[in-house]
């Protein structure tokens, strides 16, 4: 997928368990022209690897542990470290006050487990398109 006047490439990176779900998301976004910059299955692996990219992406896909205690602690010092980085959540719980809260720390949208490329790309569109 490719957006603006000068066809700018949308960059982005998971912080996901591995999974075949995962895999398919990665393959079929990569495949719409976004571009894949790292895959990592946590927050700290992911901060690990974002500090090593010579350019950071758009976009950072999470799939939220929340039974980790320390996942609070992580996305504030992802949100702090990274805060040019659009943070979409991935998650299985279907909880209002969970997406409000997740807004309110800084994430610019959340999608549910099982949602499919379509989704990523139009969460995707409606955060560039608030941007603008």
């Amino acid at each position: 997928m490719k957006t603006g006047t000068v066809q700018e490439t949308i960059s982005l990176s998971f912080i996901n368990d591995k999974s075949p779900v995962t895999d398919n998301i990665c393959k079929d976004l990569a495949a719409s022209g976004m571009e894949i910059l790292s895959r990592s299955e946590s927050i700290e692996n992911g901060l690990t690897q974002l500090s090593s990219l010579n350019e950071l992406p758009k976009f950072c896909i999470i799939d939220l542990d929340f039974y980790d205690q320390n996942v609070l602690k992580q996305l504030q010092e992802l949100r702090k470290e990274y805060p040019a980085i659009k943070l979409v959540a991935h998650s299985d719980i279907d909880d209002e006050k969970v997406g409000k809260s997740l807004l309110e720390i800084g994430f610019s949208s959340y999608l549910l487990l099982g949602s499919d490329v379509d989704d990523f790309e139009r969460v995707i569109e409606t955060v560039i398109g608030m941007d603008s």
